[in-house]
């Protein structure tokens, strides 16, 4: 396994959590203050930093300190670069098993 793939296997089981997942989808329609993020869930402001934490930990989002608040907004390049994995994984799918048996490298 690559050091990049270490990271997307990190990246993929952040975005496992529904509350993770949902802050990304948030994160889509540009930078937010955590202060906005934090309206939209009954989470605490230190279980939002957790979770806040893990994503910044993995790369997929970007914070900067504004004032007393913490900004975020999505990590573009590496999000795009996890898209292209799963796209990869799931180009795969649209193959019958016959197929996908034929191309195999160990045949």
């Amino acid at each position: 396994m690559t050091a990049g793939s270490n990271v997307q296997a990190r990246q993929f089981k952040a975005l496992a959590d529904d509350t993770r997942l949902a802050i990304v989808d948030m994160l889509c329609g540009g930078e937010l203050c955590a202060c906005n993020i934090l309206k939209n869930f009954q989470i605490s402001q230190p279980t939002l930093s957790y979770h806040m934490k893990i994503l910044t930990e993995c790369n997929l989002v970007r914070a900067r300190r504004e004032g007393a608040w913490m900004r975020y907004s999505l990590n573009q390049k590496d999000l795009k670069a996890l898209c292209s994995r799963l796209s990869g994984i799931c180009s795969c799918c649209g193959q019958d098993q016959s197929q996908a048996s034929d191309s195999s490298p160990n045949r």
